[in-house]
C-alpha cells in the first residue's frame, strides 16, 4: 500500500477537481444557480473531515517518477 496526503492531491488538481464538480452541476442541475466556487470549498472542508491527513491507496494507484 502506499500513502497519500489527501490536502496535497487535491490542492494538486484543484483546477480539474474544480472544473470536473462545474461540468457535473450543469450536467445534472442545468437550472440550478449554485456558486461552484463555494461549492468545492464546501466540498475541500467535508473531504479534509471525512479523510485522514494521509491515506493509504492500493500501490496501483500511484506511479513513482524518476527525475
Amino acid at each position: 500500500m502506499a500513502k497519500i496526503k489527501i490536502e496535497e492531491v487535491v490542492y494538486a488538481l484543484d483546477t480539474q477537481f474544480k472544473k470536473a464538480l462545474e461540468n457535473t452541476i450543469k450536467k445534472m442541475l442545468p437550472d440550478s444557480n449554485v456558486d461552484t466556487r463555494l461549492l468545492f470549498v464546501e466540498f475541500r472542508k467535508e473531504l479534509y473531515r471525512q479523510c485522514q491527513s494521509w491515506e493509504s491507496v492500493p500501490n496501483s494507484c500511484v506511479q513513482r517518477e524518476d527525475f
